[in-house]
């Protein structure tokens, strides 16, 4: 799968807050520092590296969201992902975009996934 093959869905198409979600999944694959300095509410993050090993935090069964910060890193996840029979969409712009839209963020280090950042040795 190449980039241009990656399926995009423009922010304002996506709920502003994922906490409530039941079957969507807003993946947020930047890095914990990215995460800390602003994320989508209700986001799971899992940064890019660590996907292969956490994968199974991913409900093949939902409807799956990728972001990054402008689209680049969601778009390879997407890739590695459709290999292991996930379908999804990569968020348009990234986290940069869901700013410019005035979209709400979170920042800190809480949410999924990010508690577990400091045991991941980095």
């Amino acid at each position: 799968m190449t980039m241009s093959d990656v399926p995009s869905v423009p922010v304002t198409d996506l709920p502003v807050d994922f906490t409530a979600e039941t079957n969507m999944i807003l993946l947020d694959v930047r890095e914990d520092d990215e995460w800390a300095n602003g994320h989508v509410p209700g986001a799971l993050h899992i940064p890019l590296a660590e996907v292969p090993a956490r994968i199974d935090e991913i409900d093949p069964d939902a409807e799956l969201f990728v972001i990054c910060h402008s689209g680049g890193r969601s778009a390879r996840v997407l890739g590695y992902l459709s290999q292991r029979g996930y379908e999804g969409a990569n968020v348009g712009g990234g986290i940069l975009a869901w700013a410019q839209a005035g979209r709400p963020l979170e920042t800190g280090a809480g949410g999924s996934g990010g508690a577990s950042s400091s045991e991941t040795g980095r």
